[in-house]
């Protein structure tokens, strides 16, 4: 049997303090420390899990920079962590990572390592993709026998996992694994107007939005993975897509994602991509921050103090955490998989996971975007923690199996998670 798992997460946002109040339900951690760079944050996570469970102990606060992978080390070395579960933005992915490795830790993540655009050529050449500098390492996790799961959120995660079951038991060709991710949303103010409010971390909305977008395409390739990357402009190929269960249509843009990077490796397709129902107000304003320079991440010095405009346009916004009882609405997840079905027929079919802000907010008191985000790593470490799911190296959800995952988390409660996914065919 596996150690007895203790989790380190890095992070007391709103991924953080949904993933803490629905792990507390579970059985199959004996510690989960919370760490965040301020403490109260931590702290006021830690007792909303606690207050959810009558004699609940597992749950404790702790500091960290997360930008120090000394640091990391430092703390999961003293929590005796078994697994660090990473629940912070991008930036901090690869302090975290290397910190987790250097403490002889297992580590997840719900994004990879941040890219770098080509400096002459940006929208023709790929440059430094997502999750290159993790790939890279793999060899280092391989021989330390340690499992660096990369992408378990919901998209990249469950997404992934959707994709792996298609191939399994749905497809025996597939054309196209297609992400396709959207909502109808709405924040509203104390007066009841509609609001812009985004339901996640700005900062990352502008690094996954104002990129280069990645598709992968096996004819361009020729055999070579790495050659079958390409890149487009931002918001590219607008297409319009029917989201189920009362969502309706949504336009939807190519954004750089880490499907893209992740399925390729371990799932056989012609075509990946990914596209974002973003809406034509968040367009209109990513296009203008961008205009305006205010997408930067280079600090401008402001009245003599040094400020990231980008960090500037995130904190001017809402928590995310916060604005779940001003939010109504549903959100989905899901992979439109096309090509040729098991019985030799042509097939294409919606795979997906959908989110009633409602019913997040009731049961778990967390937004529907940050929940949904959240609990495909809680169901991940528990398949982790009794060994059905297991490996080394550098790994995407796609590369384990995706049934016990699916079974795990639709199962109703206490068994499972109680979150259904569905899937529907499509013309």
């Amino acid at each position: 049997m596996p150690e007895p798992m203790r989790v380190l997460m890095i992070g007391a946002g709103g991924v953080g303090d949904a993933a803490a109040r629905i792990a507390v339900e579970r059985d199959f951690f004996e510690a989960w420390v919370v760490a965040d760079h301020d403490p109260s944050r931590a702290e006021r996570t830690v007792a909303a899990a606690r207050e959810r469970r009558t004699g609940e102990q597992r749950f404790t606060a702790a500091q960290v920079d997360a930008s120090d992978a000394g640091a990391v080390t430092a703390l999961a070395r003293e929590v005796g962590a078994t697994h660090v579960l990473n629940a912070v933005d991008p930036r901090f992915v690869m302090p975290i990572f290397t910190g987790a490795l250097a403490a002889d830790a297992d580590y997840l993540d719900m994004a990879m390592s941040l890219s770098v655009r080509d400096p002459d050529a940006p929208f023709e050449k790929v440059g430094v993709k997502l999750g290159d500098e993790q790939f890279a390492r793999a060899g280092e996790w391989e021989s330390a026998g340690r499992l660096a799961l990369l992408g378990i959120g919901v998209e990249p995660g469950l997404s992934d996992v959707l994709a792996r079951y298609a191939a399994d038991e749905l497809f025996d060709h597939i054309d196209e694994l297609g992400t396709r991710d959207g909502a109808n949303l709405v924040i509203r103010d104390d007066d009841g107007n509609e609001v812009f409010a985004p339901g996640f971390s700005m900062w990352t909305i502008i690094e996954e939005c104002l990129n280069p977008p990645v598709v992968w395409e096996r004819a361009r390739g020729g055999g070579d993975l790495e050659a079958g990357f390409s890149v487009l402009p931002p918001f590219s190929e607008p297409e319009v897509f029917d989201f189920p269960e009362g969502i309706g249509p949504v336009e939807c843009v190519h954004v750089e994602h880490e499907e893209v990077l992740l399925m390729p490796r371990w799932l056989e397709a012609d075509r990946v991509t990914f596209k974002y129902g973003l809406g034509e107000e968040m367009i209109a304003i990513l296009r203008t921050l961008h205009t305006l320079g205010l997408d930067s991440t280079e600090p401008v010095t402001v009245k003599g103090v040094q400020v990231s405009p980008r960090d500037v346009v995130a904190a001017c916004l809402p928590d995310p955490a916060t604005i779940g009882p001003r939010m109504e609405g549903k959100t989905c997840a899901g992979v439109l998989v096309t090509g040729t079905g098991k019985d030799g027929a042509p097939r294409s079919t919606y795979l997906y996971h959908v989110v009633d802000n409602a019913d997040s907010m009731r049961d778990y008191g967390a937004q529907c975007v940050v929940w949904q985000t959240a609990i495909n790593p809680v169901v991940a470490l528990e398949l982790l923690s009794d060994g059905t799911w297991k490996g080394t190296g550098v790994l995407g959800p796609e590369a384990l199996a995706p049934q016990p995952f699916l079974d795990l988390l639709s199962a109703p409660k206490p068994e499972g998670y109680g979150s259904a996914w569905a899937m529907e065919e499509r013309a």
